[in-house]
């Protein structure tokens, strides 16, 4: 009897991490450590940039984004694995699974916009400085950072809805800690081609398309930079950007692997361990990565810890009176 959706399967297992109670207990507490430090992480930037107002500028209006988004991405992705890697009951409904793999890829597919936008800002800035307030306005940097995240939400859409229209029979194990894509719609009993090609095309355009995008910027950012005479001016120019890059480096590294590389699939554990790296580990570097290398924030953070220092002691000084 198969249900609305089409399914005759109206749960999946999501197999996890094979190992011993002891290696799964370790990752829990792992993951639950690293998430927690990535909220903690992203919240804090935040509202460093809407505290403080020498970051009101758009290169740090997306990176509030860019921290919000990531606050989202870790949300969609660890609390399920982490109640698999505790729970004996490691299900999840047919609705439960598209709505976590709509979310996760959706936020992934934004944050890939919004990482060409800031690469865009920061080619603006470097690249044409006395024309980039002109050009990067505060209505266009809202119309950007709106248009990186419907653009993302948008780019899912199709595969989500073509997945509901799949009728899975057989097996429902899923060899992964969440809902993915491709270990998901091999399970299928139905054909999956046209599954496949819009995946692959919506994969394209999106990764590689932003990717490309953000390394031309880089092109003209690094020749404009090396073109600097001095050498503090080089440094400082290089700073503004560096860590944006870092960010950049890794996030594309591994959703190449994941997304675009047709071998990937030779091995799940590798692709697990990966996967890792680009859904926990990479949503917690962020902030850490923009705290210690960008000095406007570090001059920040130092502005505000003066701050409290003084009211605490102020405080200190008038309770001994």
């Amino acid at each position: 009897m198969k249900d609305r959706n089409g399914s005759s399967v109206k749960e999946f297992i999501l197999l996890g991490f094979p190992g011993s109670v002891e290696l799964k207990i370790f990752l829990f507490m792992f993951f639950f450590f690293m998430y927690i430090l990535t909220i903690f992480g992203n919240v804090a930037i935040i509202v460093l940039v809407k505290s403080r107002q020498q970051l009101h500028t758009p290169m740090y209006f997306f990176l509030g984004n860019l921290s919000f988004l990531e606050i989202w991405y870790s949300t969609a992705l660890v609390p399920k694995t982490l109640a698999i890697l505790v729970s004996q009951y490691k299900t999840i409904t047919f609705i439960g699974c598209i709505t976590q793999m709509y979310f996760v890829f959706s936020l992934g597919c934004a944050e890939c916009f919004l990482l060409a936008v800031m690469a865009y800002d920061r080619y603006l800035a470097i690249c044409h400085p006395l024309h980039y307030n002109t050009i990067m306005s505060k209505t266009l940097s809202l119309q950007m950072a709106l248009s990186a995240w419907i653009c993302g939400f948008l780019a899912m859409s199709l595969p989500a809805f073509l997945i509901t229209r799949l009728t899975f029979c057989d097996s429902n194990i899923i060899n992964h800690f969440f809902c993915d894509i491709d270990p998901w719609i091999i399970l299928s009993c139905t054909d999956t081609y046209t599954i496949h090609i819009v995946w692959f095309i919506i994969a394209f355009v999106v990764i590689l398309g932003s990717c490309v995008t953000t390394m031309i910027s880089y092109v003209y950012i690094i020749s404009t930079i090396l073109k600097i005479s001095s050498a503090q001016g080089r440094q400082r120019a290089f700073s503004t950007c560096s860590s944006h890059l870092t960010v950049v480096l890794i996030w594309y590294g591994s959703i190449i692997f994941l997304h675009v590389i047709p071998f990937k699939q030779s091995s799940l554990e590798l692709t697990k361990i990966v996967t890792i790296l680009n859904t926990i580990v990479t949503p917690l570097l962020n902030p850490f990565i923009y705290t210690l290398r960008n000095t406007e924030v570090k001059e920040a953070l130092r502005s505000i810890f003066r701050s409290t220092t003084l009211t605490l002691f102020d405080r200190k000084h008038k309770d001994n009176k």
